[in-house]
């Protein structure tokens, strides 16, 4: 397994894989893996003959300067995991490398990035669009793959992709959970034993809305009674319920008829979680 840490080290390196007519998967991660990242990286090579994994920690998505410094890191780790996987480059550069410090363009789905998530963590998806956009210039993957936990992120990827008709298709990868149902991140080692145990509320809200969805309840309704049903847990702090069209992410109207995406957002103790299902009521 190559490690890359340079631009021109990747570049160099996915010249010779094109030279050999080789496909190439890209799979962007903020390092500190886990399962979760492991199914991207066995879904992309899976798919394509060459897997780079970037590890970055990207602090223009990072609105609290905290939050960014208690971001869990451990690339002895992360590498070790890597090349288990049989990953063939892994690109780790330093902040400076990917920021030049003269740097004044930024990369915004206006309209997706400023919604729901985007409305509560201002810039977020301003910052994950420029990073994506950068990786995919420096990489020059065929496919690249993300978890659809971050529903809302996978969407505003793959409009990025479109506008900006950017020749690399963004493929989401279901959400992959521990076995009590807690969607597995980077951030649960941050949880404290009583709050990973209140953190499954989450999975339970979805199944529950699973069912209203299927029990014909109209959208409005379905997202006040998943609050009540998150409130009940008393260690977490409901940020944000919206039930979405799981296409357009525009909120539907009446009874609930084409597939919706239920979205999670909540805090225990300082940790913010997010989850989502896709409810099909067909």
């Amino acid at each position: 397994m190559k490690i890359c840490r340079t631009k021109a080290e990747l570049r160099e390196t996915v010249k010779g894989f094109r030279a050999n007519t080789e496909t190439i998967g890209l799979v962007p991660t903020m390092g500190y893996l886990h399962e979760g990242h492991m199914t991207l990286v066995r879904t992309a090579k899976a798919q394509t003959a060459r897997v780079i994994t970037t590890i970055f920690v990207n602090p223009t998505q990072f609105g609290d300067p905290s939050d960014l410094n208690a971001y869990p890191r451990d690339e002895a780790r992360d590498f070790a995991m890597l090349e288990a996987e049989g990953v063939d480059v892994v690109f780790a550069p330093a902040v400076e490398e990917m920021y030049d410090p003269s740097a004044q363009t930024m990369v915004e789905t206006e309209k997706l990035a400023n919604m729901l998530m985007g409305a509560l963590r201002p810039d977020h998806y301003k910052g994950v669009c420029t990073i994506v956009a950068k990786l995919f210039n420096i990489a020059q993957a065929d496919k690249a793959f993300f978890g659809e936990k971050d529903y809302q992120q996978l969407l505003v990827i793959k409009t990025m992709v479109r506008d900006l008709d950017i020749p690399v298709e963004a493929i989401g990868v279901p959400t992959v959970r521990e076995i009590d149902g807690l969607a597995m991140s980077s951030r649960n080692v941050r949880l404290s034993p009583e709050d990973r145990q209140a953190a499954l509320i989450l999975n339970k809200a979805l199944a529950y809305g699973d069912y209203e969805v299927a029990d014909g309840r109209e959208a409005a309704e379905l997202e006040s009674d998943i609050r009540a049903f998150i409130a009940r847990e008393p260690r977490a702090t409901v940020q944000s319920v919206d039930v979405r069209d799981a296409t357009s992410l525009e909120v539907p109207t009446g009874k609930v008829t084409a597939p919706v995406v239920i979205l999670l957002a909540a805090t225990f103790g300082d940790v913010l979680l997010i989850d989502q299902r896709v409810c099909d009521p067909s």
